[in-house]
């Protein structure tokens, strides 16, 4: 597959082959293709892989003189006559990617990072290897340990040796206040899970994960938000089923409505962890878990109407694709928070302190819980480690809280 999938006109296609980089055009429009631009998208890019080809040649600079700084440079050109688009430098990036496949230009030279970012790089391996993390929780650990390096000023193995639990006791009262007491909850797990890293390391001697104060937050002191049965029927007819995106969004909300999955865990959902002959998929949940769960009947026929009638052919195994080109699985969980919170806004839903993914399972274990479902099953079904989790979701059947409270002293007055 060539340019002429995207151009037919003669002077068009010879345009694009000039200059040093025309013999390789081909290459690029062929990734396009498989990658599933659609036709305005990918003249776009063509045209502008034609046009910096063009400009090396005017240059006098050849295919080996090409880099991320040469990019750079016709960029900065290229602006002082025509308005900068978005997606300019990803456009040439991608070129560059082409490039190096056939090893027609050199590797990228690596970028020299900072002590703080090789120091967290270090710290991220740690997380993902040893504690089985994944990368949308490290990166949550990032500004805690960026903040903690640079107050501290420790670069150096001699630096982390001079740390002592003043220095982190003070790290802690300065920033406790900075925001909610979720965040300075979450800040202190953070500061926690770093020096445990660096005593693992062997950089320190001292316990000092153990001299994190601790952020007084009453546990389950808040109530459970969540969706009546009615309403989630409402959302999941919103979709448009007669659309690709729409089979799409449907079939993730009902992962989310019926079986309570996790953003992250719809989002890496993999082709191969649905067993059609046993009804059943693979959920890979927090901790690297790997829980075989039942694929119920209506959940598996809306994840089938997408597959065969909606998802985009892709080298990729993740299930659900993004819809734009390039097609491939969704970065993160943020992903799936904003097909939810759309689906949400959709059917008039408003109220909530949480319009996201997390909405639907809540409303899940409420409706189980409801329909006479224990704790204990509600809580094998959402995969809660921690009873306490589940316990949560006591506080909204009135009903039963009612039955089992005591009267008070002396009756009502």
């Amino acid at each position: 597959m060539t340019t002429s999938a995207y151009f037919s006109r003669a002077r068009n296609l010879r345009r694009l082959h000039e200059g040093p980089l025309g013999v390789y055009i081909d290459l690029y429009a062929s990734r396009l293709v498989r990658e599933g631009y659609r036709r305005p998208t990918a003249w776009r890019c063509l045209r502008l892989s034609g046009d910096f080809s063009r400009w090396l040649e005017l240059q006098q600079l050849g295919v080996s003189d090409v880099d991320e700084e040469t990019v750079g440079r016709y960029l900065a050109d290229r602006a002082g006559h025509r308005r900068p688009q978005k997606g300019d430098r990803p456009t040439l990036m991608k070129l560059l990617a082409v490039l190096r496949q056939v090893n027609v230009i050199a590797a990228p030279v690596p970028t020299e990072l900072g002590a703080c970012e090789r120091i967290f790089g270090d710290f991220a391996g740690y997380l993902g290897r040893e504690r089985g993390l994944v990368r949308v929780t490290i990166i949550h650990h990032r500004p805690v340990v960026r903040l903690f390096l640079q107050e501290t000023g420790a670069r150096t193995i001699d630096d982390f040796a001079k740390l002592d639990q003043a220095g982190v006791i003070g790290f802690v009262e300065r920033h406790a206040r900075d925001h909610s007491p979720a965040t300075a909850k979450s800040m202190c797990w953070s500061l926690r899970a770093f020096l445990r890293y660096l005593r693992w390391e062997g950089w320190i001697s001292l316990d000092l994960a153990g001299s994190v104060p601790t952020v007084r937050r009453w546990r389950q002191a808040s109530l459970p938000t969540y969706m009546s049965a009615e309403q989630v029927q409402r959302v999941l007819d919103g979709c448009d089923r007669r659309s690709a995106i729409g089979r799409r969004d449907f079939a993730i909300l009902m992962l989310l409505a019926r079986l309570g999955l996790r953003a992250n865990e719809v989002a890496t959902l993999m082709l191969d962890d649905l067993d059609w002959r046993s009804g059943q998929l693979l959920v890979n949940g927090k901790g690297r878990q790997r829980t075989p769960m039942p694929l119920p009947r209506d959940v598996g026929t809306a994840i089938a109407d997408y597959l065969r009638d909606g998802r985009p052919r892709s080298e990729s195994r993740r299930v659900f694709l993004r819809e734009d080109a390039p097609h491939v699985g969704f970065a993160s969980s943020p992903s799936i928070f904003m097909v939810a919170n759309t689906a949400l806004r959709r059917a008039g839903i408003q109220g909530f302190a949480h319009m996201g993914a997390h909405l639907f399972r809540h409303s899940l274990a409420t409706e189980l819980l409801r329909s006479g479902a224990s704790l204990t099953e509600i809580g094998q079904l959402l995969r809660h480690r921690d009873h306490d989790t589940t316990r949560l979701y006591a506080k909204v059947d009135i009903d039963t809280l009612r039955s089992v409270s005591t009267a008070w002293p002396g009756g009502v007055r």
